[in-house]
């Protein structure tokens, strides 16, 4: 169990202000295409480790660099986890199974654990929580300390770990005091990447005339910040629906928020602007709801070829109709009763 925990330590998610080290861990049981541990450790919302049973990577040279520094710390690490948190794991779900009668099926306890500081404060904040099969199961709360049961089905595993008191006091100590000391490590060894501030790229999107005006950001860094659309200089939610944050492959983010703007007439869009601002800085980007500045991801060489396609249909059928009307006289001209002549009638 204290193995495990301190595995927990190793990764974080970012914030302008508040650095967290976060981890995430999941045992299976009954799943053949998947492995029965996996691993995966992010500093800042960053992925600085990945780990199962057998396979063990550092995925950022800033956290090779920390854990060349400390080699200690990696054998510890790699122990966890080669062996430590595969086996409690597989303990853990199949202690979980039989106590609630489940013999078989596929069935998943996940974890996740960290700490958080907030650079102007110095608070540190540590956390520790389970779920199984995609349910909240148990939480560590630091104020007591103790483990509470999230469902009822976990209150014999509440009652069987706040038994164990130096448990309890080790993990404390863990995610706040040893966690605080990985995550300001990771902060120095990696603050090239992970103490920058990169601006976004912003513009304004849309598939149809008719469709809601996007607005998206992609590029930023870190991860913590503000993004909303404006109208008269005053944030609005009403017609606006909020995008998820996406990690791109240089591991910056991405992220969007969309206008209706079925209601707003046309010669109102130059009051309404989209805003982002980094937490805690004052600083904002600023883009105006300006038709000339949305792209648009339709093909207009393709409508065009459309157009003309439609106008050379109207212009054939018309022609057609020409055609036709002209035929029909000629044809009813030619099929008239002939009037005798002068010659035929002198024979």
């Amino acid at each position: 169990m204290k193995r495990l925990v301190i595995l927990l330590m190793f990764c974080s998610a970012t914030s302008a202000v508040v650095h967290t080290l976060k981890v995430y861990l999941t045992g299976s049981s009954g799943l053949t295409d998947y492995p029965a541990f996996e691993g995966i450790g992010e500093v800042d919302g960053i992925h600085g480790v990945y780990c199962q049973e057998k396979i063990f990577e550092t995925k950022q040279d800033w956290m090779q660099k920390l854990l060349k520094a400390y080699p200690q710390h990696l054998e510890f690490l790699k122990n966890g986890c080669h062996i430590s948190s595969p086996a409690f794991f597989r303990f853990i779900v199949d202690f979980i199974m039989t106590n609630l009668n489940q013999s078989e099926g596929v069935h998943i306890f996940q974890g996740i654990g960290g700490c958080g500081l907030n650079n102007e404060t110095a608070k540190l904040t540590g956390f520790l929580k389970y779920g199984y099969d995609g349910e909240d199961f148990l939480e560590f709360d630091l104020t007591q300390p103790k483990w509470i049961a999230l469902r009822k089905e976990a209150l014999f595993l509440q009652q069987l770990w706040n038994e164990e008191t130096q448990s309890l006091l080790y993990n404390t100590d863990l995610i706040t005091n040893q966690c605080n000391q990985w995550l300001t490590g990771s902060l120095i060894a990696g603050q090239s990447t992970l103490l920058r501030t990169d601006n976004p790229s912003m513009s304004l999107l849309q598939k149809t005339p008719s469709s809601p005006v996007r607005c998206h950001a992609t590029g930023f860094y870190p991860e913590s910040f503000l993004m909303f659309w404006r109208k008269d200089g005053e944030e609005i939610h009403e017609g606006v629906d909020h995008g998820h944050v996406l990690t791109n492959q240089d591991v910056t983010f991405q992220y969007y928020v969309d206008l209706d703007i079925s209601s707003i007439p046309p010669q109102d869009w130059m009051r309404y602007d989209c805003v982002f601002q980094f937490t805690g800085a004052e600083d904002r980007i600023m883009v105006k709801l300006d038709k000339t500045l949305i792209k648009t991801n339709r093909d207009e060489s393709s409508q065009t070829i459309i157009i003309v396609i439609a106008v050379v249909v109207v212009l054939s059928a018309i022609i057609i109709i020409i055609i036709a009307v002209g035929f029909a006289a000629y044809k009813k001209r030619n099929e008239r009763p002939l009037t005798p002549s002068s010659e035929n009638l002198c024979l």
